[in-house]
């Protein structure tokens, strides 16, 4: 694999304004009766309220979403019209697995440079606390017909139920998170990854504890204030903070959980991202329009990519691949960067992705080059924690890591902030964002 060239820079550059989110809190917990729709009402309607920008301004929305309501998939359409904003907002859903969030945000600011927006709201949702249970094709197949037809017999009625013996086949299955191509579980897929790259159970639930001990410190500051905003549910209950951070957490306390995935594995509830519920969205502009419109920008792109690999491999090692394109693009070396931000499905994934970096042979046998892409240093990376202790929505993620990494190079005065993005089906996403 060549090393990719450097981007040039757009002549119309879009800027991250503002991003707010919902609190993040565990599935079928606070937000059960808040469906992916509604969180996302939540998350977009508060991004408006606190930039107090006109609705009319307003030209697309981008929505990510991985579990999306079967009745009503292009979620990010439902949110323009539940928000009753102008009708001539063309909004769009896309799925990206776990990195859908950045999917949408990085589509909104494409789209901005391109010149067919002005200003554009992107984001992402996911409600796992309503995920469909799906019918086995079974029971769909055999009463379709009858469902098409405007009247059956009682003799095409016993047909249909003659066809679904024995009843218990046709039960609703317990969903998992696997992949279709190999049957393998994301956690199983870890597991192989933990014990390929002789990552152990020890650094594991240190780097748990660490994101848990920095999420709260965040929070205890105030640091999350300015990005996460209360959501009220159906029945009137406010949900003000994110529910799953543990700042009394240690590793002598996460060390005694029990494996999840394998007998004698490694992977725990506690080192690995929780079910979680909850919406991100970010507001971007051209850089002429937020001086127009008298805002101050936080940050701009300077760059990302995407990437694939084998599901079959490691799975969730893509993000190795990314990461790199997305520095040569920005015309950066890993040591250039301030600040670096991961996603954490499992600690496992991100500590096997941190040694891929840091590999020679994993340079050249990969990526094409004779020298790792550099070893990164724990003080600059996920400084705020991340999805072991905040919690992953899968269509959020991406857009809250946006968010937290805008804000924190506005605040630092830092240049530069390297995001990655494991995703299911073997994918890898990779940002460079720098300060305005």
């Amino acid at each position: 694999m060549a090393k990719a060239k450097e981007t040039p820079r757009p002549s119309r550059r879009a800027v991250i304004v503002a991003g707010v989110r919902t609190p993040f809190v565990r599935a079928f917990g606070e937000l059960v009766k808040v469906d992916a729709i509604g969180l996302g009402v939540a998350a977009v309607g508060a991004l408006l309220e606190r930039t107090a920008l006109d609705r009319k301004e307003v030209d697309a929305l981008v929505w990510g979403g991985v579990i999306l309501p079967s009745l009503a998939p292009n979620v990010g359409r439902e949110i323009v019209i539940d928000l009753r904003l102008p009708p001539s907002v063309e909004a769009h859903t896309v799925t990206r697995a776990c990195a859908s969030g950045l999917q949408a945000v990085t589509a909104a600011a494409s789209a901005i440079e391109r010149g067919e927006a002005d200003v554009a709201i992107a984001g992402g949702a996911d409600s796992t606390s309503n995920a469909e249970l799906k019918l086995p094709q079974k029971v769909v197949h055999a009463l379709a017909p009858l469902a098409l037809k405007k009247k059956a017999s009682p003799a095409e009625y016993l047909a249909v139920v003659s066809q679904l013996m024995p009843l218990s086949s046709i039960l609703p299955k317990r969903p998992r998170i696997a992949e279709r191509s190999t049957g393998q579980v994301m956690g199983e897929a870890a597991e192989q990854m933990a014990q390929r790259n002789n990552v152990s159970r020890s650094a594991q639930d240190a780097f748990a504890a660490r994101s848990h001990h920095r999420a709260a410190a965040a929070i205890e500051s105030g640091r999350f204030e300015r990005e996460v905003a209360p959501i009220t549910t159906p029945d009137g209950r406010t949900v003000y903070a994110d529910g799953l951070v543990r700042a009394a957490t240690s590793e002598a306390q996460l060390a005694k959980l029990r494996p999840v995935f394998a007998k004698d594995g490694t992977l725990t509830a506690g080192n690995s991202s929780p079910l979680t519920d909850g919406a991100a969205a970010v507001l971007l502009m051209s850089e002429e329009k937020a001086k127009a419109l008298g805002y101050t920008p936080l940050a701009a792109f300077r760059s990302w990519a995407y990437a694939g690999v084998d599901p079959a491999d490691q799975l969730l090692m893509a993000p190795a691949l990314a990461m790199p394109t997305a520095l040569a693009r920005a015309g950066l070396d890993l040591a250039d960067v301030d600040l670096i931000d991961m996603h954490e499905a499992f600690a496992a994934q991100v500590l096997s992705v941190l040694k891929m970096l840091a590999s020679d042979a994993f340079a050249r046998e990969r990526l094409g080059r004779d020298r790792a892409v550099g070893e990164v240093d724990p003080e600059r990376l996920n400084v705020h924690g991340g999805s072991v202790a905040l919690g992953h929505p899968f269509g959020a993620t991406g857009a809250r890591m946006v968010t937290t990494m805008a804000y924190e190079l506005a605040e630092r005065g830092a240049e530069t902030a390297l995001l990655g993005i494991c995703a299911a089906g073997g994918l890898g996403a990779a940002a460079v964002l720098e300060r305005v």
